[in-house]
């Protein structure tokens, strides 16, 4: 025969089809491999969401980020690192996850169903074999046996001459708990996101805050969110109070930092981190707090066009030296625009220069980086951050007024300084402080605790407890007893129970009561 002939002759293998690799798709994705591997995914893709700042927790880092490296933000953003647990590649894996947990725990429950039903087997009839082998001399018959195990927990089941009894049987109950908790877990993760919302909002001290829509400085429903889904309330920050580390290594060092609230004008609250306010299910938390240095702005024509705090963004966490800019759209005859830099302890060094040497206001200066007149691009109708004074092909087109070795030295509480051209005055007229809040409502807040708490017990139980079998043949008055468990190998712990096991067996009527 000819190879040909031979080649012709072969079967071919058989093709999959499209339905074979749908079937073969979801044997993967259900299977347990595929789910550790997912929920290991999940977790390392939570990381980023922790290295990196989030838009919907701390917008100022994120803010400081574009201004300091706008090219890494660009590519942070390009791959949702700024909003990471929003993403469309972390969805993927929780829905992932999410599919292959219901595709492991569905084939459990039956399987765990069909054993809890289950008798235990006939007792071997060569015991001496079994990991665990013992004899009892005058041992007890075949009901008082099963009685005895009875009273240890065990299932039993007789038969002439022999008794098998099982006991364990939580190990599977808690494997199972385990994987439906996580299922739960993920449920109320989407809950949170379909039914809650979250948002952020800066707030100066003697402002105040009321929660609907249109007061977030960052707002995010979700989908089964209205205007009318928010809880109704209101406060008002009275003062922001922050005490830092003053001797030693640490000095600088933040202690503690509480914003005293006034809510609904009722009664009052002191806000401080992980102690968040809480109004019905919505939560307040204070997530960070800067200086908002307070400028009045005198226009060239003696009008004032600007009298208010600047909340200022930390360039210095040890210092909170923080940069500030005024934008006076109002001033006349030319728009003016300042940036600043806010040093709470100004201390001058040997050359001249300026710098903050300590976090808490006990020496607050204001430095004129740069001023600037001209159109500031606020009217063109294009967005603009408020802390930037404005964007690159703007600022090309305005007029320095005081740059470099041309600007002032740093302004006191109470000290002015006279533009050029006769085009106004900028005064620093006072200090304040600001914070920042996340105002949260999550209804899959609490099944989520209680499902984290009911995968642990579960945990526990499958750590814990172990599936072990215990049979007993007898005959001429001598119990022959052994036993197994369904974790083999060393260290299994069943040598002490076995042992009591056989006692309990040998023991007398007396002993056993």
């Amino acid at each position: 025969m000819t190879v040909d002939e031979i080649q012709k002759e072969t079967p071919k293998p058989a093709r999959l089809g499209f339905v074979g690799w749908l079937r073969w798709f979801w044997r993967t994705l259900t299977s347990m491999k595929t789910a550790l591997v997912l929920l290991f995914l999940f977790a390392l893709a939570s990381i980023p969401g922790s290295l990196v700042p989030q838009r919907s927790v701390e917008p100022d880092k994120v803010a400081l980020v574009y201004q300091n490296s706008p090219e890494l933000a660009e590519w942070y953003d390009r791959f949702y690192l700024f909003d990471v647990f929003t993403a469309p590649w972390f969805a993927a894996i929780y829905l992932l996850l999410f599919t292959s947990l219901i595709g492991c725990v569905l084939p459990r429950t039956t399987t765990y169903l069909k054993e809890l039903r289950r008798k235990p087997p006939t007792a071997p009839k060569n015991l001496s074999r079994l990991p665990y082998h013992a004899k009892v001399e005058g041992g007890p018959d075949e009901e008082e046996a099963a009685r005895r195990l009875r009273k240890l927990r065990f299932r039993v089941v007789t038969g002439p001459g022999w008794v098998s009894a099982e006991k364990g049987y939580l190990r599977e109950t808690g494997n199972l708990l385990f994987h439906v908790a996580l299922l739960g877990l993920l449920v109320a993760v989407g809950i949170g996101y379909l039914y809650g919302y979250r948002g952020n909002v800066l707030v100066v001290e003697g402002d105040g805050f009321a929660n609907t829509v249109a007061a977030y400085d960052r707002y995010m429903p979700g989908s089964r969110v209205s205007a009318e889904s928010l809880e109704p309330f209101h406060f008002t920050l009275k003062e922001f109070q922050a005490s830092y580390q003053v001797t030693g290594d640490k000095r600088g060092q933040e202690l503690d930092y509480t914003a005293k609230l006034r809510v609904n004008d009722a009664y009052d609250f002191d806000l401080k981190v992980n102690e968040p306010l809480e109004v019905n299910g919505t939560q307040t938390y204070l997530i960070g707090h800067g200086y908002a240095p307070v400028f009045k702005v005198t226009d060239g024509k003696g009008q004032v066009a600007f009298d208010g705090p600047v909340p200022c963004l930390i360039e210095s966490k040890a210092t909170l030296t923080s940069g500030c800019v005024v934008k006076v759209p109002d001033a006349q005859p030319e728009q003016l625009g300042f940036l600043l830099q806010f040093l709470p302890t100004s201390v001058r060094l040997t050359d001249g220069s300026h710098v903050s040497a300590f976090p808490g206001e006990l020496n607050p200066e204001a430095k004129i980086v740069g001023a600037f007149s001209g159109d500031l691009g606020v009217r063109s109708g294009k967005p603009q951050s408020v802390y930037q004074l404005a964007p690159d092909d703007v600022m090309k087109k305005l007029n320095p007024l005081v740059m470099g070795s041309k600007a002032p030295p740093p302004l006191a509480v109470g000290k002015s300084f006279d533009l050029p051209d006769g085009l106004g005055k900028i005064e620093f007229t006072g200090v304040k402080e600001w914070m920042t809040l996340q105002i949260a409502h999550d209804p899959g807040r609490m099944p989520a605790l209680l499902a984290s708490g009911l995968a642990t017990v579960a945990l526990v139980l499958s750590l814990m407890i172990r599936r072990r079998r215990v049979f007993v043949r007898i005959k001429d008055g001598t119990a022959d007893v052994g036993g197994l468990t369904r974790t083999e190998g060393s260290g299994t712990g069943f040598d002490e129970e076995f042992a009591d096991i056989v006692k309990v067996l040998s023991a007398g009527e007396k002993d056993v009561r």
